[in-house]
């Protein structure tokens, strides 16, 4: 599959290969072996992370596991660190927003990764950022992204955001949110700016996230540059095969956050961890239960997001490239009783009572 030198004459080699995933025929994917080495040394292969060629944009292929960002605000300061050792357990990818606080120590890190060699250039990470509701408008999509590319120290990001089909008055961002900040979501004037912004290079690819497909409908209704990703959780406990589906006829690549599961604001776990028919699996496969959900959203097609800033643990979560479910594991997951981790209500108010018409779809359980 890959040729690795016997001799080598720079310090940074990356050796390239190409197939195609195992659940898109149709998508190309291509493949690093990074090792930053020494002439004297023989080259050391320190993972093997298949990337995802993104039909929309111009974005770099993506890589098939990202890191994500979004912490606690008592785990700010160790962000900075957790995305260092990323980097050296081999994350290309990380996903941040304006709403985590990360976007600095995001930027810091990799700029340090590359004085030290453990990337070779900015060009060789794949970041993502988000667009927040209270900079959901028409003029301020552009002056918000540009405010991320400060913090994050960088003249683009590889890919940004709408990070929720919800709109606020543009203010501070804060927790709870008030019900008299909301105001009509403007899908066209929104999406104008969005497009904008990849004219400009500011963004080399623009999509959304938590949409459901009656929110995709509305969008590329207006659309001219449709977008390339569609950020949603999932897991084998939350498969949204509806909204899946959709999108991979729309050729919208579909990336998946919690797909370990996590508390919601409610203080509610869906279970990913607890799952017998996923410890059962992992049992026979002699993985964890982590594993086997993060390989199962990789043989789906998707582009799994997990959060950890255990260095043992981010290393544990890139090791799925090498052995696949088998039938019967697809189906015993099939049939896992489905429980969302992430509902609008939470996002808008800790006790789960702030609903009003305009989100109603949000809470569509699709199937």
């Amino acid at each position: 599959m890959y040729n690795i030198p016997s001799s080598i004459e720079d310090e940074y080699v990356v050796v390239r290969t190409i197939f195609y995933s195992p659940a898109e025929t149709n998508t190309l994917v291509s493949c690093y072996l990074y090792r930053h080495s020494r002439t004297s040394q023989p080259i050391m292969v320190s993972v093997l992370v298949p990337e995802v060629a993104l039909r929309h944009g111009n974005a770099r292929p993506m890589p098939a596991v990202g890191m994500g960002t979004a912490v606690a605000p008592a785990m700010l300061e160790k962000a900075r660190e957790a995305v260092l050792a990323g980097i050296e357990v081999g994350y290309r990818h990380f996903d941040t927003a304006a709403l985590y606080g990360t976007e600095a120590a995001l930027g810091e890190a990799i700029a340090e990764a590359t004085r030290r060699g453990l990337v070779a250039s900015r060009e060789e990470v794949f970041v993502t950022s988000k667009l927040w509701s209270t900079q959901c408008h028409a003029d301020l999509v552009l002056p918000s992204l540009r405010e991320s590319l400060r913090n994050l120290q960088m003249e683009y990001v590889d890919l940004f955001l709408i990070h929720w089909p919800i709109s606020l008055k543009p203010g501070p961002m804060a927790f709870p949110l008030k019900r008299e900040d909301a105001v009509p979501f403007d899908f066209e004037g929104v999406w104008r700016s969005m497009e904008e912004a990849q004219r400009l290079g500011l963004a080399k690819a623009i999509g959304v996230s938590n949409f459901t497909t009656k929110h995709l409908d509305k969008l590329l209704a207006v659309a001219t540059i449709l977008p390339a990703v569609n950020q949603v959780e999932m897991s084998p406990v939350w498969q949204q095969r509806t909204l899946r589906r959709y999108c991979a006829e729309k050729g919208i690549h579909v990336s998946a956050y919690s797909p370990l599961g996590g508390q919601n604001w409610a203080g509610n776990d869906n279970g990913v961890l607890e799952s017998p028919v996923l410890a059962e699996i992992a049992n026979a496969r002699g993985k964890s239960i982590a594993q086997v959900s993060l390989r199962w959203v990789y043989e789906q097609g998707l582009t799994p997001v997990a959060k950890s800033y255990n260095k043992e643990r981010l290393k544990h979560n890139l090791e799925i490239f090498d052995w696949e479910l088998t039938e019967e594991d697809h189906l015993k997951i099939s049939q896992i009783p489905q429980n969302k981790t992430v509902k609008a209500t939470y996002v808008f108010s800790p006790d789960g009572e702030f609903t009003f018409v305009d989100l109603s779809d949000v809470e569509v359980v699709e199937e």
